[in-house]
């Protein structure tokens, strides 16, 4: 039975959304250097290092929609992006029905 939806565009919004995440690690990388940096800060008190070392768990977090993104893809049903892109090549008619 085929899908109402198209994996085609799911699949192709996943990678606009993989090649920004990939544009956006190294400003991440950065952002936690940087938190990182700041908890060596002389005579922190312990209220501000516990808030740095949350900022820096919600910036490794971004590994997270890496593995979000895999789970979109593997929720395609196998074979639909294909039987999609040969409909395309070949056209499609509507059904009478």
């Amino acid at each position: 039975m085929p899908i109402k939806w198209s994996a085609v565009k799911v699949n192709e919004a996943m990678d606009e959304v993989e090649r920004q995440i990939t544009l956006a690690e190294a400003f991440f990388t950065e952002a936690k250097a940087k938190a990182t940096e700041a908890r060596r800060i002389a005579n922190l008190p312990e209220y501000i290092d516990q808030r740095l070392r949350h900022l820096i768990s919600d910036i490794e977090r971004i590994d997270n929609v890496k593995t979000t993104i895999k789970a979109i893809r593997q929720a395609i049903p196998d074979g639909a992006i294909e039987a999609e892109q040969e409909l395309a090549r070949h056209g499609s008619t509507q059904s009478l029905l």
